[in-house]
């Protein structure tokens, strides 16, 4: 069964990032890739690394994409405004897709089966494992970068706010 979904999920990965790939439409390739980002969600699930599932599901599909669909519906992307493509990058985008092509026939000639990857901690990925190891061996990082942070909201509550003493213009 955990074989069969893992296959499942990965061709449904592959099917939705070409799709992502050759979309006509950019709000639907936008969607397509939310899509995508929740099949390696499942991969994750998968693998037992439950935390890393949680952050691409709440940080890359919830606000990323979220904010990639803003901007694309704010480009207002119209048909009548699209320059034409010089001669030379059609060249171009010809020899790298080639150049993928070729990458990608030499990864499949190299491809072998493995034998499945056997977990002696069943509990590797689990959240409460990764907060104990955060908070003991690496707490001086933890910390630092929690004040940089600080800092940077700080800063940037200092640069958008007005300053009152002086006239607006």
């Amino acid at each position: 069964m955990g074989i069969s979904l893992f296959y499942l999920v990965a061709f449904l990965s592959i099917f939705f990032s070409l799709l992502v790939i050759f979309s006509k439409n950019p709000v639907h390739s936008v969607l397509y890739l939310i899509i995508t980002f929740f099949t390696f969600t499942i991969h994750y699930i998968i693998l037992n690394a439950q935390f890393l599932a949680v952050v691409n599901f709440i940080v890359y599909m919830g606000a990323i994409m979220v904010l990639f669909l803003f901007v694309l519906m704010l480009l207002n992307l119209n048909r009548q405004s699209e320059p034409a493509k010089p001669l030379l990058l059609k060249l171009t985008a010809v020899i790298a897709g080639m150049c993928l092509l070729v990458t990608l026939a030499g990864s499949v000639k190299a491809l072998h089966t493995s034998n499945p990857v056997l977990l002696h901690h069943p509990n590797l990925g689990l959240v409460q494992n990764l907060g104990r190891v955060l908070f003991s061996e690496f707490l001086l990082p933890f910390e630092i970068s929690s004040i940089l942070l600080l800092t940077a909201m700080v800063g940037a509550v200092l640069l958008a706010k007005k300053d009152e003493t002086q006239p607006e213009a």
